[in-house]
Formats: C-alpha cells, sequence, structure tokens
C-alpha cells in the first residue's frame, strides 16, 4: 500500500498575489514564495470563496460556498460544532489534523482539528448577527480610517508580528519532532500577516518606503462604483485616505509581505531539514486579498481581483514537474477537494469545488475554468455574488430592496484586465432563468461559457451558471442571510 504523503498548508491572511515576485512584482523581495513556486506549480487565477475572513475560512473547511455553510459574516460558525469538515474527512483517512495559527474560529469550535497553541486568532465569540446599511444612507465612519491608520508605522511589535512568529516557533518545533513512520499529517499553518494592522520592522520598512506605486484610480472612476462599493467607502471612511498616509499604508504592506515571506523561508528551511520532508507536500495560499488603496477601496470586502483573487503554490517536485504555471481559474473550494483527494479521503456528494489532482498531473487536463465568490458581510447595502468564467467576470448585486434594483458588473479581462470598464448598465432585473441544481457542475474543457458575442448575452449565460452553480437565486440566498443574521444564535 502505497504511503500517504504529509500536507503542510500555509495560508496567509489578506494576501494579494500581485505583490509577490512569482506573480510579476519587481519590487517585492518574495525569495521563499519564488523558490517555491520555481520547485511547483503555480496557479494564476485562483480565487476566495469570500473576500472576508471568517467567511473564506468557514467556506474552506466546510466544502461550501458560504451560502450554502451559512457562513454570511465574521460572527458566524458553521451550521454545528460537528459539521462535516475538511480535518474531519482526513482524520477518518488515518492522518493528524493539526492546526498551528489563526483560523477564526469560534472559540469552542475546531472542526476537527488538533491545536497546537492557543492561537488569539481562535477565540473569537461569533454571535452569528449582522445588519444591513439602508441603500440611501452614505454616512460616513472617518473614524474607522482613523483608528486603522493609525496603525500604519514601523516597528517590531504588533499582534500579527508577535502571532506569527510563534506560528513559525510552533510549526518547526512539530516537524523537526515528526518522524518518518509516524501517522501522516496534515499541518495548517495559520498566519495572519499581511493582514493589517500595518506595522512592520525597520529592515524590512526601509526596503520600501517611497517606493511603491500608488493606487491608480482614475478620473470620475469613483462615481461609478456600485452602491455596495460606495457603501465600503462609506462605512470604512476612506473619503479620507487620502495623500501621505496612502502612500505609507502600500509601502508598509509591501513591507509586511516581505516580513511574512522570510518567515515562510524559516518554516520551509526546517521542514527541508526534517525527518519528514521527502514525503510532505507544500501548499501555499491566503484566504482573500487586499485592495491597499486600488479602486479607491481598502482592506477586501470587495470582488476586484486585489480582494478577490488569492495565490496558490503547490510543491512536490518528487510528484510533479517543476517551474510549472496553471493559467485555468479555480477557487479554494477546489483546494478543499484537492487536499482531500491527495489524502485518499472520499468527500461528500453536496460539497462544492473539483480536485486539482488532474491539473496537477497534466497541464492539458480538461478543466471547468470556473470560480464562485460571495460577499454578505459588513458595510453594504446587500450582498454580492462573483462568478469568474474563462475570461469573464460577472457580479450580481442582490436587490436592496423593492425600490432599488440589482446592479451587475461584468468585465472583459483579457482587455480590461485593471476593472475600470463595466460593460453592463448600472441596475437592471436579473437576466435569465433559474436552472434546477443538480448537484455538483461537471467539468468542462472550454475555456467560457458565455457567448461573447455580446455583454448581454455574456450576461444572461454567465447569471444562470451562477445561479446553477450556487443552487440558488443569489436574491433568495440575500433574503435567507439577512434571516439569520436578525436571529443571530440561541446562545
Amino acid at each position: 500500500m502505497p504511503v500517504k504523503p504529509n500536507i503542510l498548508l500555509i495560508m496567509s491572511d489578506e494576501h494579494d498575489p500581485a505583490v509577490a515576485g512569482c506573480y510579476g512584482d519587481k519590487l517585492i523581495r518574495t525569495p521563499h514564495l519564488d523558490e517555491l513556486s520555481a520547485g511547483g506549480i503555480t496557479f494564476d487565477a485562483a480565487y476566495c470563496n469570500s473576500p472576508l475572513c471568517v467567511p473564506s475560512r468557514l467556506s474552506f473547511t466546510a466544502g461550501q460556498y458560504v451560502s450554502r455553510c451559512a457562513a454570511w459574516n465574521n460572527e458566524c460558525r458553521l451550521p454545528r460544532p460537528d459539521y462535516p469538515s475538511l480535518p474531519r474527512l482526513l482524520t477518518s483517512a488515518g492522518y493528524d489534523s493539526l492546526l498551528c495559527g489563526k483560523q477564526h474560529y469560534h472559540f469552542a469550535h475546531r472542526y476537527g482539528f488538533t491545536e497546537l497553541f492557543p492561537s488569539a486568532g481562535n477565540f473569537c465569540h461569533m454571535n452569528g448577527r449582522g445588519t444591513r446599511r439602508a441603500p440611501d444612507d452614505f454616512t460616513a465612519d472617518f473614524d474607522n480610517w482613523r483608528e486603522r491608520s493609525r496603525q500604519f508605522h514601523v516597528g517590531n511589535q504588533s499582534p500579527v508580528l508577535n502571532h506569527d512568529q510563534q506560528v513559525t516557533e510552533e510549526a518547526c518545533r512539530f516537524l523537526l519532532h515528526r518522524r518518518q513512520h509516524d501517522k501522516p499529517f496534515f499541518l495548517f499553518a495559520g498566519y495572519v500577516a499581511p493582514h493589517f494592522p500595518l506595522i512592520a520592522p525597520q529592515p524590512y520598512a526601509q526596503r520600501y518606503l517611497g517606493r511603491t506605486p500608488p493606487p491608480n484610480i482614475p478620473a470620475g472612476f469613483l462615481d461609478t462604483l456600485p452602491t455596495n462599493y460606495k457603501h465600503l467607502r462609506a462605512g470604512f471612511g476612506l473619503a479620507e485616505a487620502q495623500g501621505d498616509i496612502v502612500q505609507t499604508g502600500r509601502d508598509l504592506y509591501w513591507a509586511l509581505t516581505d516580513w511574512l515571506d522570510n518567515q515562510i523561508g524559516i518554516l520551509l528551511s526546517v521542514l527541508r531539514r526534517s525527518a519528514v520532508a521527502d514525503n510532505t507536500i507544500v501548499i501555499y495560499t491566503s484566504d482573500h486579498g487586499e485592495n491597499k488603496g486600488d479602486h479607491g477601496l481598502w482592506w477586501k470586502n470587495c470582488m476586484y481581483e486585489h480582494a478577490a483573487r488569492v495565490p496558490l503554490i503547490v510543491h512536490d517536485p518528487r510528484r510533479w514537474a517543476t517551474s510549472q504555471r496553471r493559467p485555468g481559474v479555480c477557487s479554494l473550494l477546489d483546494l478543499t477537494q484537492t487536499i482531500a483527494d491527495l489524502a485518499g479521503a472520499p468527500t461528500p456528494q453536496n460539497w462544492n469545488g473539483h480536485s486539482l489532482v488532474p491539473c496537477l498531473d497534466d497541464a492539458n487536463a480538461p478543466w471547468k475554468n470556473l470560480a464562485v465568490s460571495e460577499y454578505y458581510g459588513h458595510n453594504i447595502a446587500s450582498g454580492y455574488s462573483m462568478i469568474r468564467h474563462g475570461p469573464w467576470k460577472y457580479v450580481y448585486h442582490n436587490r436592496m430592496d423593492d425600490h432599488h434594483p440589482p446592479e451587475r458588473e461584468l468585465y472583459f479581462l483579457p482587455t480590461d484586465p485593471g476593472e475600470f470598464h463595466n460593460l453592463t448598465p448600472a441596475t437592471g432585473s436579473a437576466p435569465g432563468g433559474s436552472p434546477s441544481f443538480s448537484g455538483r457542475s461537471q467539468i468542462a474543457a472550454s475555456s467560457t461559457s458565455a457567448d461573447e458575442s455580446s455583454p448581454a448575452q455574456a450576461i444572461a449565460s454567465l447569471h444562470a451558471l451562477l445561479i446553477n452553480e450556487l443552487g440558488a437565486d443569489p436574491d433568495e440566498n440575500e433574503q435567507r442571510c439577512r434571516s439569520d443574521l436578525s436571529r443571530g444564535y440561541a446562545d
């Protein structure tokens, strides 16, 4: 019987893949991620399933879209403590499932993980509640921006730095004590960097201060933002995000990413010296990206590439040829399926996503070329869903109330990589019908399912595909979300 591989999953928090050498950034220093990429397979179009910490991580844990497992916002848990999860599946397949660092879980729930140390990132109290902004109320919360931007500075101490150094220490200790004949392990190393507060040590900060490019915001662009994104700007007080503080925040984001890369380098160096190096697959990704001022937005919360796209590198040179790229569209739910597949753990039929193993084994293997992401979190008037399929990206903003129709975005990324030219009108009724849901979508070899002859035909095709993939109309999910968040949890 073949020996099952160990799996080391490194997940950072809020890492825009565009800020990495292996993804084309010429300024950033990420030598360890670049080396991992050069020795492995790098995915160029991977997406989170929600651009917000808790929903993204719960979705990954549960193997389902956030609307399927009710992971609506940062106050949510999975429907029950024993909900089917990736760590539970791997444990049943003979693995030790170990959590080292942040997963942003409710304090009483670990969903099958054995925790290596009591991370502060897993001791939140999720009450299951949330609210919506009134569609026409754009009252700005300037204190939000002022409080966060006060934490843009050089320094050696922060909750992020302190937490992540402990992740490195504990994960390294585990690897050095693991032996070849021990049970296979699934080790989740959960880093917080480069998540705010944007505090970076001087040796890293000095490499970037005054050197990062400014956000690209064309004249008049902010007036064209969808209503929900205008609410994000108001809720985070971003009208005050101007001048030198924007430059400082961006510089420190690059610096903190550089610092994170060094921590990952320490961990990978220890893995190479360990007794389990020859049978360990290393995977690097992030739970979502970071806007860092682009499109007039900060943090995550939206469906632009900066926030919704994530890095994804899979490294096992014994199995796969090195220095490969995969352009096909995929998501973190595909990664969940991939990890289960590598471990020989069958997944439930109601899980979303597909294993990437065929694509890892063969660059020409048929692939669905599809990803879906949803946002039902804070500072918005309604939730919204994104589908990326082939060259198209379509975002549907749910109906806010009876007086505000849904809004849509459509981008053709090969000619508009900056996503500045929305090919749809600002508002309109949902196009297309609601095809019946038949479980997991089938993998298709085509690069796009949308008729490219006109934006209207692309919208209709992509909207129908979005409904089919989610298994429900997004407007129905919106109503279910509002009901859940108004009720909260009984405890």
